[in-house]
């Protein structure tokens, strides 16, 4: 797989059939091994191992309806109210982070209101914060730990 701008994560892969799949922690189950799957699964890693984000507070593929369409947002952070906090965006590591992926994870925030937003394609990483009284994006010099959400 590729090799991130993240700290190196040791997961839990396997051949099926010819098809590579690595164990999704979260999940609790064997996933299809994609470049943007090894994005999320190395992040996963690096916000609960190294930046103290609480596992039992994430959730990845977490369904939303919006404008009566079904979306998808590769993961979500939770509070200790059990209220969405971030939304996180991945894309493989061959996909540039542009405004296109920024547009896509503000239709998701409209649904979710969070005050923080995560894109990542494993190279690049944008964290910022919601400025929701000027309409804007108010990024961040690097992830924030958890506990200063």
């Amino acid at each position: 797989m590729y090799k991130l701008n993240l700290p190196e994560y040791t997961l839990q892969l396997r051949d099926t059939d010819g098809r590579p799949e690595v164990f999704d922690k979260l999940r609790r189950c064997w996933v299809a091994l994609t470049p943007e799957e090894w994005v999320r699964q190395q992040m996963f890693e690096h916000l609960v191992g190294t930046l103290q984000y609480p596992a039992s507070r994430m959730n990845h593929e977490q369904s939303i309806v919006y404008n009566g369409m079904r979306k998808r947002c590769d993961g979500v952070v939770y509070d200790q109210s059990g209220a969405p906090q971030v939304i996180m965006e991945y894309k493989a590591p061959t996909v540039n982070i542009n405004q296109k992926v920024f547009d896509q994870i503000a239709v998701y925030n409209l649904r979710l209101n969070v005050p923080y937003l995560l894109v990542s394609n494993g190279l690049q990483h944008f964290f910022c914060r919601m400025d929701f009284e000027q309409h804007r994006y108010v990024f961040a010099h690097e992830i924030l730990p958890y506990a200063e959400l």
